[in-house]
């Protein structure tokens, strides 16, 4: 270990005492130890240009994006050179030394506000119109996947290990209101909760970088998808039959296909008969034979006080009566859902449940 130290540090004093621009360097893999430092896995390049990933990461974009208090994200995937993508069915199974990166930052204006745009440059972010917050890193190690959560400095200078989680108050600026609100930065058993499995090949559960959320293209419709990237990169050897993916994002899909979208993004990852909420009966990750395992007309198992004074689930053409979007449309810890991630209500994702809820044929007894 402390050659692979020494090494890294060799790595580093060359990029500083030439000006080498480090995004041409691989990022560096650590076996075992959490370095305190960001910097010190060498996934960016941080300098007056602004924040840009190492050429040798491929950034991606994944089908159905989580919602996460209106945060961008900037995400990146390198794998070893010499070290392949396995596929099992059409799950990834990724090699060891794999590393995952998801950066949340905010766009804003020239007095410093927090602004809601259209989604900015993928390749590189430029820190004078953009406040970073966090980046999350996703490891695999011959142990199996490591969740590290970094947590930005005010200056944008570093990004340092917080195991135990960190939180920081925004606010974000419209037109038409200001929010203020805390946004939590999950320690690392939460990263791993949502993540992070024991099945002996590596699995992860379906969030980002899994085969049926990188089928779509990143920029113009010339351009490889991503799934193609991998494999012209070497990555992957073929590209699996993922079957047709939607994202709650398009508003030329039907309703039912984004709601059941952002139910599967935002939801599936504990509703599914091997989440965490596996307890509830309620599948909402696509895996549902009946539609009373997707909630409708169910009875809550162990919903508790977060059921409020609603008795199913899913009331078909009443969302207002349904516990899923009652818990959808509260901001407090012991009734929203999802559990972790926001603090914010999620106004378009609740547009597009409600609609789905209302045109909903049905009844309940």
């Amino acid at each position: 270990m402390k050659l692979q130290g020494l090494k890294h540090l060799f790595v580093g004093l060359i990029c500083l005492g030439a000006l080498q621009d480090c995004s041409e360097q691989s990022p560096f893999f650590h076996v075992v130890e959490d370095p305190v430092r960001l910097s010190d896995w060498n996934l960016f390049t941080l300098d007056s240009a602004g924040l840009t990933p190492s050429v040798n990461s491929l950034v991606f974009a994944p089908n159905n994006p989580l919602f996460s208090d209106y945060a961008h994200k900037l995400r990146t995937m390198w794998v070893p050179n010499g070290t392949k993508i396995d596929l099992v069915d059409t799950q990834l199974i990724y090699p060891t030394g794999t590393i995952l990166s998801k950066t949340f930052y905010y766009p804003t204006d020239s007095q410093g506000n927090f602004v809601q745009v259209d989604d900015r440059n993928l390749a590189s972010l430029d820190l004078k119109k953009n406040k970073l917050v966090e980046t999350r890193l996703l490891v695999k190690r011959d142990i199996g996947w490591e969740a590290l959560p970094y947590v930005w400095n005010e200056n944008q200078t570093e990004a340092f290990l917080r195991i135990a989680g960190s939180s920081k108050a925004v606010v974000l600026s419209e037109e038409e209101r200001h929010t203020d609100f805390t946004y939590f930065v999950p320690n690392q058993n939460q990263c791993s909760a949502c993540h992070v499995t024991d099945h002996p090949d590596g699995r992860m559960h379906p969030l980002g970088a899994v085969s049926n959320q990188l089928s779509a293209k990143i920029g113009n419709s010339n351009q490889e998808s991503q799934l193609e990237i991998l494999v012209s990169k070497g990555w992957l050897d073929s590209i699996p039959a993922t079957g047709p993916s939607y994202s709650w994002k398009d508003a030329d899909s039907s309703v039912d296909r984004r709601a059941i979208a952002y139910l599967n993004m935002h939801c599936g990852h504990c509703h599914n008969k091997n989440g965490a909420a596996d307890t509830s009966a309620l599948l909402l990750d696509g895996s549902h034979a009946l539609k009373i395992n997707m909630g409708v007309c169910k009875t809550p198992v162990a919903a508790g006080g977060g059921a409020g004074d609603k008795k199913y689930s899913i009331v078909p053409g009443s969302p207002e009566e349904s516990i899923l979007m009652y818990r959808m449309l509260s901001d407090q810890p012991d009734e929203m859902m999802p559990e972790l991630g926001r603090s914010l209500v999620h106004k378009e994702g609740i547009e597009i449940i409600r609609d789905w809820i209302s045109k909903m044929p049905g009844s309940c007894p």
